[in-house]
């Protein structure tokens, strides 16, 4: 479809790539803007091209460096409204602060709230997102939110591994619902991690696992990870209980440097994840399989123009958008 006439769509400092290939597939031209940032840390942002009466669609997730980036957004919905923008849609393919959904102790913040709250007053009309952490910050806007999922892109590439005996693992009961979800598409059967986690650090322990693995291959899945610590745990203790190939699969790799490392000297054989995050550490690796949700989100936004209904892409995604792949 060419929309380039009617679709605006600009990139964030760490969405342009993403952004680039959500154009591609549209066929569009991606917006010129500027992006600048001061010795202090000061942000300056700028449209270069006029947006007067224009849908916008604003490409940037809050990733890797969350309060930069969340407050780059907050600047760039502010410019576009002030250049007359007809409308202003975020795509923000990972949002960071979904984490930050209730207060379950005393004098904390609820930051998924603040952060909601703020992209609203900015002047957005509507948010895209994928896989939130906690699904009810959807709740939080007042605004329309898209919530996309990744798991049939993710599913479909995993069916054409063709990994005989494979069990998907959930590494815990939080995300053990989600986890059923893969193995219902996937057609196998689940076994759930048992971890606890004593502070608000990114280390967890697995205690126990439940089902049976002996003998078989594991698919892990969550959301994502930054550390990789529970990943590498779950598949150490895994191997100890007689798995034999052992597979990971993320909705967004977050992985550090040090992550990094740690899964190249893991059992895992491959981690499988999108692109949602813009992540320079997991470039070159050769246990990351990054798959493109780039064309997803591009539907989406095809669909959101045209006035056409979007919760078809839910459960189930159009084959062209399966078969264009990172």
């Amino acid at each position: 479809m060419n929309t380039e006439s009617e679709i605006k769509v600009f990139a964030g400092s760490t969405g342009k790539d993403f952004a680039e290939k959500i154009c591609i597939y549209l066929k569009s031209q991606l917006g010129k803007s500027r992006v600048i940032t001061f010795s202090e840390g000061n942000i300056y942002v700028k449209v270069e091209e006029t947006v007067r009466d224009k849908d916008v669609y604003l490409v940037q997730s809050i990733g890797l460096r969350p309060n930069d980036e969340f407050t780059e957004i907050l600047f760039w919905i502010d410019a576009f409204k002030r250049a007359s923008a007809n409308s202003v849609t975020v795509i923000m393919p990972y949002f960071s602060y979904a984490k930050g959904d209730k207060k379950d102790e005393p004098r904390v913040s609820i930051r998924g709230r603040v952060c909601t709250e703020c992209i609203e007053l900015a002047g957005a009309d509507r948010v895209v997102t994928m896989d939130l952490h906690s699904p009810q910050i959807q709740g939080f806007f007042k605004k329309p939110v898209d919530h996309l999922f990744a798991l049939p892109i993710l599913c479909e590439y995993i069916n054409s591994l063709k990994i005989e005996d494979l069990v998907v693992v959930s590494p815990d009961s939080g995300f053990a619902k989600e986890a059923r979800k893969f193995a219902r598409y996937l057609k196998l059967p689940v076994a759930i991690g048992d971890k606890e986690r004593e502070g608000h650090d990114e280390n967890a322990k697995i205690i126990e696992i439940v089902g049976n693995v002996k003998g078989k291959n594991a698919l892990i899945v969550d959301d994502f990870s930054i550390s990789g610590g529970t990943l590498i745990d779950l598949a150490n203790e895994l191997k100890k209980r007689g798995v034999n190939r052992i597979f990971a699969c993320l909705s967004h790799v977050l992985l550090n440097k040090d992550g990094v490392t740690k899964l190249e000297n893991s059992p895992i054989e491959k981690l499988i994840s999108t692109d949602s995050v813009y992540n320079p550490y997991v470039m070159g690796s050769k246990k990351v399989k990054v798959i493109s949700v780039a064309p997803l989100f591009a539907e989406t936004i095809s669909r959101i123009h045209k006035r056409e209904s979007v919760s078809p892409l839910f459960n189930k995604v159009p084959i062209e958008v399966l078969q264009i792949e990172e």
